[in-house]
C-alpha cells in the first residue's frame, strides 16, 4: 500500500483512531509549523503539523483546501480535530485576551498551539496519542463503541 492510500477498514473509524494515525504520520514524516505542510517538491508525505497530520489521516494525502475533500471526509476531520482542541483545552490551554481584558476564543486554537515557538515534535505527537486515548475512555466500554 502506498503511503497517500487510505487504509482498508473493517469497522468504524473514530477519531481517536484518526488522531493515532495522525501522530504516527508525524513520527514517520515529520512535524511541522507554520502551515500545513512544510513546502517541498515531488514528495507525497511531507512534515505537517498537527491539523495536517489529522488531514492527512482523514483524507489518506496532503489536502490543503476543504474544497479538496467530500463532505464525510470534512466532517471527520472537524470531529477530530474538536477532540484535539477538548484535549488541549484541558490540558494546555491557551486563550486570547483582547486589549479590553476580553476572551477573544474561549477554546484553544490547535493552529496557535502546534505554532508556539517552543513546541515541539514530542509534545505534538503526545497530545495528539493523549487525546486519542481520552476519547477512547470516554467512547468506548469493552472495546465497542458507545
Amino acid at each position: 500500500m502506498k503511503a497517500a492510500q487510505n487504509p482498508p477498514t473493517t469497522g468504524t473509524v473514530t477519531p481517536a483512531d484518526l488522531l493515532r494515525m495522525a501522530a504516527l504520520y508525524l513520527r514517520r514524516h515529520g512535524w511541522h509549523q507554520g502551515t500545513y505542510y512544510a513546502p517541498t517538491t515531488n514528495i507525497p508525505t511531507p512534515p505537517a503539523c498537527a491539523a495536517g497530520a489529522i488531514r492527512i489521516a482523514c483524507a489518506g494525502r496532503p489536502v490543503e483546501q476543504f474544497a479538496q475533500l467530500d463532505g464525510d471526509t470534512i466532517a471527520d476531520y472537524v470531529t477530530t480535530l474538536d477532540v484535539l482542541v477538548d484535549h488541549l483545552d484541558a490540558t494546555a490551554p491557551v486563550f486570547f485576551v483582547d486589549e479590553d481584558g476580553y476572551l477573544l476564543d474561549e477554546h484553544t486554537s490547535p493552529y496557535s498551539w502546534n505554532d508556539d515557538p517552543t513546541r515541539t515534535a514530542e509534545q505534538v505527537v503526545t497530545a495528539l496519542e493523549a487525546a486519542a486515548t481520552e476519547w477512547d475512555r470516554l467512547h468506548t466500554a469493552g472495546g465497542e463503541n458507545r
